[in-house]
């Protein structure tokens, strides 16, 4: 089926709004997520042209939900200056479903009235409510934040490596997706402290850089590009998976879990 794809099936990644994460194992590509929050995008953009994270660590990897890295300030430490970023910024769990155009899914969903994709990114809506959320998806960006709601800056970010912790939607800004790279933060060796923290520091993945691909020279950047899931094809292929026939499937399910859609991405031709 994507083999008989059109280029306007696909798009390209904004530079602008892509972060490249390289670790010693290789690179991870992160798209960033504008249209759900803006605040934390604009500051997560200048903490990486910063290089904010370089030399930081992923210090936390708790099996079937996160791992998590940043600035972990341990006992006695010195945190490291954000510089130009923002100290304080809104919560932005959700935003008006008004102008974001939402290609909605035809199942049922327990955790909102209506599921789908918006602007690439699996999302939420509740026509009634008149807003719009990202879902807590495998693969997806947060912003790590304490209990106060507005106590997120995007310095210290999470990424998705379990079960879709749906419960989560609408309680954390979300800030992106894992495009590329996932198998390198999947397979890291787990915390064993509370929670997955790396209690010994040795044990703690370093990050070499996190850099926006509009910052990195284009011979060195990762061409990607990623299916819309704004088309007919799209739409096709969500199908495909609802109901699985093949020599295989004997009992096709007729149903699919959001998180259950994998959107595609290929190197760019």
């Amino acid at each position: 089926m994507l083999d008989a794809s059109l280029p306007t099936d696909w798009r390209r990644p904004d530079p602008g709004n892509t972060l490249y994460m390289d670790l010693e194992g290789g690179r991870v590509v992160i798209e960033l997520a504008p249209d759900f929050a803006p605040a934390h995008v604009a500051n997560i953009r200048t903490l990486a042209k910063q290089g904010f994270w370089d030399g930081l660590t992923i210090y936390r990897a708790q099996d079937n939900f996160v791992v998590q890295f940043g600035d972990l300030v341990d006992e006695g430490g010195t945190p490291k200056p954000t510089g130009a970023a923002k100290t304080a910024l809104p919560a932005e769990f959700a935003r008006p479903a008004e102008g974001l155009a939402f290609h909605a899914l035809p199942d049922r969903d327990g955790w909102a009235p209506e599921t789908g994709f918006a602007a690439g990114f699996p999302a939420a809506r509740d026509p009634a409510a008149g807003q719009a959320w990202m879902a807590h998806c495998y693969g997806t960006l947060g912003a790590g934040r304490d209990t106060a709601p507005d106590s997120s800056t995007g310095a210290e970010l999470y990424v998705v490596i379990g079960q879709a912790p749906r419960q989560l939607d609408r309680n954390i800004t979300q800030v992106g997706r894992v495009l590329q790279g996932m198998e390198l933060l999947s397979v890291l060796l787990r915390g064993t402290g509370p929670l997955g923290f790396h209690e010994d520091a040795a044990l703690r993945t370093p990050i070499r850089s996190v850099r926006l691909a509009s910052e990195v020279p284009a011979g060195e950047r990762t061409a990607l590009e990623v299916l819309r899931t704004d088309t007919p094809l799209f739409d096709a292929v969500v199908e495909s998976r609802r109901n699985r026939r093949d020599g295989w499937y004997l009992q096709p399910a007729g149903h699919i879990d959001l998180c259950n859609i994998t959107v595609p991405v290929r190197a760019a031709k």
